[in-house]
């Protein structure tokens, strides 16, 4: 079940327009929690011009402050301007249940041409159901004609059902086709896809990203697994599709907002003033393996999967993904130097989001931060007690941080 976010700063109307939200997606590290601090932060240096949010991710100041300012969002990965564009693009009024009847025409022809020995029902023991699951990873060894059926080869009885992976194909086809018959722009494709990614995250038998996915072996674990496996994705989708789409009514409007999927140093290159949020990587882990999947859902261009040790990696990765240097030890410290000089080149204030369990010390983002920003700008950091949601890559679903916010501000 997805969530909204209800935000109450305690300031009037005329002083900051942070708006209510749903989420669309779970996403390790999101700032929807803690907007209130990231806003307020942001509004402390802010002097006017465009709010460029360098790594937008899932896309929560876009979702929060998409009616204070024009904001400019940018991530490398391409899910992230997909879900940027719900929050800041209207749309003109889709009928879902149209997309969804042409979907299931698409759905029926796909099904025909793979065994029934996929179905998740009539088992009883913990061997039956792994029979099963394994049935549908066998998929990936198979041939199919359609053009439409990467999920159903590359990820049936990993994080979806084979049934699952149908349903994203088909309606995968059935957005595709609006576009190219030039029934839908820009904005209403961003949107559907943004609702096919909600409906793909939830329906997931994963903690909500997809670095590995679960296997049954106990009979607890497969019950448990069995709950995803039997949830309808064309339902979840419609569902949500239908909020989002009363949602937007309401709350977006044309404020030439823009989006980017660039490099960090690139999206600074281009900038001229305004403010800059920066919320890089925390950790050694890339986000990029995380989300791979969904990565793959936007650019849907059947990717090579990641071999090591002669075997495809149970994960089924992409071979080709973004390695951010923030996540490199090495190349931390040259990462933030980049950063910095970027901001300092553009002649823009920043806001930038780190916490004291990161991956270098606060002492020395502030000496990095002074000597290449120095004389120009007024620096000081504010901080936040946080619980950073890990999304079960450790032991700890969550995990107590300090959030910090280092402000700079030209003088």
């Amino acid at each position: 079940m997805s969530t909204s976010v209800a935000i109450d700063i305690g300031l009037s109307d005329n002083d900051l327009e942070i708006r209510e939200y749903p989420q669309l997606i779970k996403y390790m590290g999101s700032k929807a929690k803690i907007i209130n601090f990231v806003s307020e932060s942001i509004e402390s240096v802010y002097d006017g011009g465009v709010v460029c949010d360098l790594f937008a991710g899932a896309c929560s100041l876009s979702g929060a402050l998409g009616k204070m300012y024009p904001i400019h969002s940018n991530d490398i990965q391409n899910y992230s301007a997909i879900i940027s564009s719900v929050y800041l693009k209207p749309i003109q009024n889709i009928d879902v249940e149209e997309l969804i009847l042409d979907a299931t025409i698409n759905y029926k022809k796909a099904r025909v041409n793979i065994p029934d020995n996929l179905e998740y029902s009539g088992f009883t023991t913990l061997k039956q159901f792994n029979k099963i699951e394994n049935n549908n990873r066998k998929l990936i060894n198979e041939n199919f004609r359609n053009h439409y059926h990467l999920f159903l080869k590359n990820y049936s009885g990993t994080w979806w059902s084979a049934e699952q992976c149908l349903w994203i194909d088909a309606i995968k086809q059935s957005i595709d086709k609006r576009v190219k018959r030039a029934e839908w722009g820009d904005a209403e494709y961003s949107f559907s896809m943004a609702i096919l990614l909600h409906a793909m995250t939830y329906s997931s038998q994963g903690t909500g990203h997809f670095a590995q996915y679960r296997d049954a072996k106990t009979k607890s674990s497969m019950e448990d697994i069995n709950i995803y496996r039997q949830k309808r994705l064309q339902d979840l989708f419609v569902r949500k599709f239908n909020q989002m789409q009363d949602w937007a009514s309401d709350n977006v409007e044309d404020q030439g907002h823009t989006a980017s999927t660039e490099d960090y140093k690139t999206c600074l290159s281009k900038l001229d003033g305004g403010t800059v949020y920066a919320d890089p990587p925390y950790a050694f882990v890339h986000y990029s393996r995380f989300y791979h999947a969904m990565e793959t859902l936007c650019l849907y261009d059947y990717p090579d999967i990641q071999i090591k040790g002669g075997s495809m990696v149970k994960g089924r990765y992409r071979e080709e993904r973004h390695q951010s240097p923030f996540c490199i030890r090495t190349q931390v410290e040259g990462a933030f130097e980049d950063l910095f000089n970027g901001v300092k080149s553009a002649g823009a204030n920043l806001a930038l989001s780190y916490s004291d369990t990161a991956m270098i010390t606060l002492d020395r983002l502030l000496d990095i931060s002074n000597k290449t920003l120095n004389s120009n700008y007024e620096i000081w950091v504010e901080d936040m007690d946080h619980q950073h949601m890990t999304m079960g890559r450790a032991n700890d679903r969550t995990r107590d941080v300090k959030e910090l916010i280092l402000l700079a501000r030209k003088k």
